[in-house]
């Protein structure tokens, strides 16, 4: 079983999982790109799944349509029209030419409506737009309270979990990283890495939950390195994750 990384656009990734012979395809921002995977490696489509609504996550939906008739996958609570399969959390999406099985996390935030899939059995997250490699999704619709949830349920998924996340965001994210714990070895460790792929051409991604923990500020905001450097440099006025959490994204919003 295999997760092929389909860039598209400036910095997306469509994620598609396959075995060889069959397919199921994430976040289908384009149609292009991903129809010509599924021709050079002769793949059937079987399943479409996406996380939210945005444009560059779903463009590509209609265009897949026309060759390949499959249901799509997608949340309850956003307005997608080509969606066949409306899900939440605590429902599981079978894909049962490729022997996988989906449970459906409910990550409000980004949208109101944003789902994450994760496969348990193979220790995969698609992540959409919440948690990126180092940082996670602007918070456009959702409150901080929404977004620490998810990030907590992000944080108790195994820590050799992989996550499959759809923008090519890592070294920008640690960046800011760096600003908010610039005595953090594992994130000067991990940007030496990173860079390092980026200069193969190679993506960042997937991580992993582990080196999320260890390096990403939003799943960071209950550690007292980071409430701290948070009140020396005045962006809150007392010790609490949320809030927290809420000035990391409204600095990560301006920052450069």
């Amino acid at each position: 079983m295999n997760v092929l990384a389909i860039p598209t656009f400036e910095d997306n990734y469509v994620w598609l999982i396959h075995d060889g012979v069959h397919a199921a395809v994430i976040d289908p921002g384009e149609a292009v790109p991903v129809s010509e995977q599924l021709k050079a490696r002769r793949l059937v489509l079987t399943a479409i799944l996406l996380t939210h609504r945005h444009d560059d996550h779903i463009g590509g939906v209609e265009g897949l349509l026309r060759n390949a008739s499959v249901p799509v996958y997608g949340p309850s609570n956003d307005p997608i029209e080509a969606v066949t399969d409306r899900v939440a959390e605590g429902d599981i999406v079978n894909l049962p030419e490729l022997g996988v099985k989906l449970s459906v996390l409910d990550v409000p935030g980004h949208t109101r409506g944003h789902i994450a899939y994760v496969a348990h059995e193979q220790r995969w997250l698609f992540s959409g737009d919440m948690l990126f490699g180092a940082g996670c999704g602007r918070m456009f619709e959702g409150t901080p309270e929404m977004m620490v949830a998810a990030m907590a349920k992000f944080s108790a998924l195994p820590d050799d979990t992989q996550v499959f996340c759809a923008h090519e965001y890592t070294l920008s994210n640690l960046r800011f990283a760096q600003e908010i714990e610039p005595g953090n070895q594992a994130i000067r460790a991990r940007i030496k890495a990173e860079k390092a792929k980026r200069e193969q051409g190679l993506p960042t991604v997937p991580s992993t939950i582990g080196l999320e923990k260890a390096t990403n500020p939003f799943l960071r905001s209950n550690e007292p390195a980071v409430i701290e450097r948070m009140l020396s440099l005045g962006r809150i006025k007392q010790k609490d994750p949320t809030e927290t959490f809420a000035a990391l994204r409204e600095w990560k919003n301006t920052y450069r």
